[in-house]
């Protein structure tokens, strides 16, 4: 699922190519891509684009007349830019949003349609979609040390949490995990001062390096790969894989489709944590080190 770096790139292409340019009208491929009943989408046809913004994993583009586009990519949906009335045609596109200067298709991959588009009227009806969560790259030690402590979660649950933090999702919290040097299984109300802000200044540098190097890479438009797992990860989608800090295999947790990646050398003191399906079948030939492993 786009996270917050990929989804700021989104909208600066979005900003770049729409904003102040009137929208002509919403075309669908598919019906179940509209998740809202009113106000219609035909709201917005001929109004000029206000603004553009991320809200947590969101997209929300808003028009003069304070009616605003919700979208929800999910896990596979996509945007691209393309010439004015571009065509549906293809199993994987979804709508067209038709301006005067061009289209903005989005698209999803695979059978599983879980993208979402809402049309809502007015900002209080905008943070309905807002689920709250602090913003990692506007917030001080202090701030994500409360947000952080709110509940006493798993830190890879509690980056992930969209209640406590915003845009953080399955692969940057390994990434910042790793680069924080702890454990994805630690409980956040028993970190102490040093490990808070070590884990504060991961956040920051992870989110901060990704999202200038994503925006380097797309130049301005929209970005024309978009995936949870890149080759200069440390750790994310890399199991098996040296750690490129100890050199050590990277290992992994897996439940249900999610995966998270983590170093034992670097992040749990060499324990090999429980795999949830795997170790319950190994039972006590499971490994508990990297020497036993």
């Amino acid at each position: 699922m786009p996270e917050l770096p990929d989804i700021d790139v989104y909208v600066t292409a979005l900003e770049r190519h729409i904003l102040g340019h009137k929208l002509l009208t919403i075309r669908f491929g598919n019906a179940f891509l509209l998740r809202s009943v009113s106000p219609s989408p035909s709201t917005i046809h001929g109004e000029v684009v206000a603004a553009v913004h991320r809200i947590g994993k969101r997209i929300a583009i808003g028009f003069e007349n304070d009616i605003w586009l919700v979208i929800h990519l999910m896990v596979a949906g996509r945007l691209h830019w393309k010439a004015a009335q571009t065509s549906l045609r293809g199993k994987h596109a979804l709508a067209a949003l038709d301006f005067n200067n061009g289209s903005v298709l989005l698209t999803e991959a695979g059978t599983k349609k879980r993208a979402s588009l809402h049309v809502v009227r007015g900002r209080s009806a905008l943070a309905e979609h807002d689920p709250g969560g602090l913003e990692p790259l506007r917030c001080d030690r202090n701030q994500f040390r409360a947000a952080l402590m709110r509940e006493n979660h798993t830190l890879k649950r509690a980056l992930t949490d969209p209640r406590l933090f915003s845009g953080i999702g399955n692969a940057y919290s390994d990434e910042i995990l790793h680069s924080a040097g702890l454990s994805p299984v630690l409980l956040s109300q028993k970190l102490d001062d040093d490990q808070v802000l070590r884990l504060y200044q991961a956040t920051v540098s992870i989110l901060e390096t990704w999202r200038e190097r994503l925006m380097h890479d797309a130049g301005g438009t929209f970005p024309k790969k978009v995936t949870a797992f890149r080759d200069e990860m440390s750790v994310h989608g890399r199991f098996g894989k040296p750690c490129p800090a100890c050199g050590e295999p990277i290992q992994r947790i897996r439940y249900k489709s999610n995966e998270t990646n983590y170093c034992a050398q670097c992040q749990t003191g060499s324990r090999i944590l429980k795999d949830r399906s795997l170790s319950r079948l190994l039972k006590q030939d499971w490994p508990k080190t990297l020497d036993e492993l």
